[in-house]
């Protein structure tokens, strides 16, 4: 093979671009791995107060927050409405800008659906959040995510039962507040909390 170094070019000839750093078969693969930047807890408060106020909610708009949570993992998101929080799984990243957002309208759907209800108890995934989403720009929106998230299985130790209707409840964690079995609340109380249907331990689970 000819040596560029050693080689001359003739008087007035124009010298050719040399690449003086070696190439390396690594240079084309540097690039495959960056993954892309989360937005910011403020970036994405500023958005959800954005949707609320096309909504006609000023008021919630300046109220709700957002912010990222690394523990979650079987779960893309989540709505607190008592607290007017919407919680985001940073594995979100993974699956672009795209389903990021439409996470937020996902979650900010309950947050607007409650607030809409007022004290009113209302389904977690009912008309209400139905009707919010399609004012939130995603009508028809599916109740449940089908991103690939590893699974994990819980053990249900906790078992509460409504004296009313007999209705069952499994529950991971204990019940810590006053709740209602939410079936005898809508159809004898108009949807309110009464301490008649409210839930009762009936058997602890101490397996593993």
């Amino acid at each position: 093979m000819q040596n560029c170094e050693n080689s001359r070019s003739p008087p007035g000839a124009t010298q050719p671009f040399r690449m003086e750093r070696r190439a390396s078969p690594f240079n084309q693969l540097e690039f495959c791995f960056v993954a892309p930047s989360l937005p910011s807890a403020g970036e994405l408060r500023e958005l959800a107060a954005a949707l609320l106020r096309g909504t006609g909610e000023p008021q919630l708009a300046g109220r709700v927050r957002v912010s990222w949570n690394r523990r979650m993992r079987t779960t893309v998101g989540r709505a607190e409405p008592a607290r007017l929080r919407i919680i985001l799984n940073p594995a979100l990243r993974a699956f672009g800008h795209a389903e990021i957002e439409r996470t937020v309208r996902h979650e900010l759907a309950h947050l607007l659906a409650q607030h809409r209800a007022r004290r009113r108890r209302i389904l977690p995934h009912g008309k209400e959040w139905r009707q919010a989403c399609s004012d939130l720009g995603i009508p028809g929106e599916p109740a449940c995510h089908k991103l690939p998230l590893p699974a994990r299985r819980f053990v249900r130790r906790y078992v509460y039962r409504c004296g009313h209707c007999g209705e069952e409840f499994p529950r991971v964690r204990r019940i810590r507040r006053a709740i209602a079995c939410l079936a005898c609340c809508r159809r004898y109380s108009t949807g309110n909390y009464d301490e008649r249907y409210r839930l009762q331990p009936i058997k602890t689970c101490n397996c593993s």
